[in-house]
């Protein structure tokens, strides 16, 4: 069966973009900012991102057109009769964890983009009552359910129409969307009077405020947006072209990341600062603090409307990369078809996803190493399972493949000169710096 390929070079990199935009930046980053230090947890950030991030990142790309295989496959491929398969069965099995919480979150923003549509935040409503709102909800059973059920099929549908018709036809529609009502959100947050220090707590950072938590954090925030050592950026990097220049589709993926990050920012904590509020909420900044500054704001059901859109969009866009991951495989490697393969990831998935939809009720009280199985899967997947397979993937691409088959790709056989003059000191960061700082940040964070 002939393996299908991204169709345009504008397809590939929604693709990408929107595998890296997702959750991570407008549920996760934000929350993030408010936990550790604001201006000083962005600044740590981005130089993850374009220093240690982009040269891992485009490792992974490299390992998935080298092969042009799956997740488990490309290592199979590349490095045949070695112990490295078993950094594809991990690429194989983080995706298919965080798919599933992930799911979780976003039925969250399903059943909040209805109370948006219904307008229950134009009432009035106190911040208790909304902080209520959302605790009994999550607490629930069958509506948080129902939420995830109606993400997981929205994403399971898109797969199973494929690579081109599926994810990319989806991506190169809803990633210009999504930009265009962040933007509106964002113009709309920053004229609010009192918006001012918002911004000037994004912005202006306090650099005694970074330590060993704050660059841990920002290290595993810049992994999970950026989808690194989760095998999606392989597995897309599989269906690349060998004509098209992986750097520049790699840059314009962290490039398009962070900026979506910053507005996703820049949407939230001028108006949380506007209504004084506290930023350090937490995962329920989004789901309790937003709803009420909507309730409080001119135009405010509108905005509702428009932010928990967007959020739902985002959150699709990596989804769809994250449960790809897994139906490639099964595809490729198990001979499913495509529609066999997405029903099965779907039900393992919904059922991963339900155990951790009802931690926050019925099974809250069940922990495990004190977590529960949502906070589990969470903070196993950003601090621990992306970190590792991410140093794993650097170390293959740049000690296990051979020198000149990374440059060839990098360079597409020598034809790109810009990537030519650039090409040594990228390897050198792939082969020795990036492996080196991945380890020193999770060691840090290990011990403090």
């Amino acid at each position: 069966m002939e393996r299908e390929n991204f169709g345009t070079r504008f397809g590939v990199l929604v693709a990408m973009a929107g595998s890296a935009i997702g959750l991570g930046n407008l549920w996760r980053f934000p929350y993030l900012v408010g936990s550790y230090g604001g201006a000083a947890f962005v600044f740590v950030y981005i130089i993850c991102v374009f220093i240690l991030c982009l040269p891992i990142l485009f490792s992974e790309v490299i390992i998935g057109r080298r092969s042009s295989s799956n997740a488990f496959g490309a290592y199979r491929k590349l490095a045949p009769g070695t112990k490295w398969k078993w950094l594809g069965v991990l690429s194989i099995v983080t995706p298919l964890i965080i798919v599933s919480y992930y799911s979780v979150v976003g039925g969250w923003g399903v059943e909040y983009f209805f109370k948006a549509a219904m307008f229950e935040f134009t009432t009035g409503v106190t911040r208790s009552e909304l902080g209520s709102m959302f605790s009994k909800f999550t607490s629930s059973v069958w509506a948080p359910l129902m939420g995830h059920s109606i993400f997981l099929l929205l994403t399971a549908f898109i797969v199973i129409s494929g690579v081109k018709s599926g994810i990319e036809k989806f991506g190169k529609i809803m990633m210009p969307l999504l930009f265009v009502l962040i933007i509106v959100i964002a113009v709309r947050a920053v004229t609010l009077p009192g918006a001012a220090e918002g911004l000037k707590y994004l912005f202006s950072p306090d650099f005694s405020k970074i330590d060993a938590s704050v660059c841990s954090a920002a290290l595993g925030q810049a992994f999970f947006s950026l989808s690194l050592g989760m095998g999606t950026m392989l597995t897309y990097g599989s269906y690349i072209s060998k004509k098209e220049n992986l750097a520049a589709s790699s840059t314009y993926t962290a490039v398009s990341d962070t900026l979506f990050a910053l507005l996703a920012s820049c949407a939230i904590m001028p108006a949380v600062f506007a209504f004084g509020l506290n930023p350090q909420e937490g995962p329920s900044l989004v789901f309790e603090t937003l709803p009420f500054i909507f309730s409080n704001m001119p135009m405010g059901g509108i905005v509702a409307i428009l932010f928990f859109l967007a959020l739902i969009v985002a959150a699709l866009t990596s989804s769809i990369s994250l449960y790809e991951v897994v139906v490639a495989y099964l595809v490729e490697e198990k001979q499913y078809t495509r529609r066999g393969a997405s029903i099965l990831v779907f039900i393992v998935a919904w059922v991963l996803g339900a155990l951790c939809s009802l931690s926050f009720g019925p099974l809250s009280s069940f922990k495990i190493f004190g977590q529960t199985i949502f906070n589990l899967f969470d903070k196993l997947s950003a601090n621990i399972l992306m970190p590792v397979g991410g140093l794993l993937l650097v170390i293959f691409a740049g000690w296990v493949m051979k020198k000149d088959d990374v440059i060839s790709e990098f360079t597409n056989g020598g034809t790109l000169k810009c990537n030519r003059k650039i090409s040594g000191f990228v390897y050198f960061m792939i082969r020795y710096i990036c492996p080196l700082i991945v380890i020193a940040v999770f060691a840090s964070s290990l011990i403090f």
